[in-house]
C-alpha cells in the first residue's frame, strides 16, 4: 500500500491593513495653504491637491491619504505642521 504525504508550505508574507488620513474642513486655512501642504504631505499634483480641497470645503472632510498606519502618521504630522485638522483610521 502507497503512504500518502501531504506537504504544508508557510509563506512569511503578511497583510498590512490600510488606514486613511482624513482632512477636516476649516474656516481659517485658505485653497492655496491647504493645496501647498497637500503637495509637501502627499506627493500629489496641484490638480489633485485642488480636488482634495474642493472635496473637504463642500463635504467638510475627505480622505487624502491611504496606506500603512505609519506612513500615514507621517503624512498627518506634516499636514499638522499648519494646523490643519486631520484624523486617522482604519480603512474599511
Amino acid at each position: 500500500m502507497a503512504e500518502k504525504t501531504s506537504t504544508l508550505t508557510y509563506s512569511s508574507a503578511f497583510v498590512i491593513e490600510p488606514w486613511n488620513v482624513i482632512l477636516l474642513n476649516d474656516d481659517w486655512h485658505t485653497f492655496e495653504e491647504v493645496i501647498a501642504q497637500l503637495i509637501k504631505a502627499i506627493k500629489c499634483t496641484m490638480q489633485k491637491a485642488s480636488e482634495i480641497a474642493w472635496e473637504v470645503h463642500t463635504k467638510g472632510e475627505a480622505v487624502c491619504y491611504t496606506g500603512p498606519k505609519e506612513r500615514c502618521e507621517l503624512v498627518a504630522s506634516i499636514l499638522e505642521e499648519i494646523e490643519l485638522g486631520v484624523r486617522i483610521e482604519r480603512s474599511v
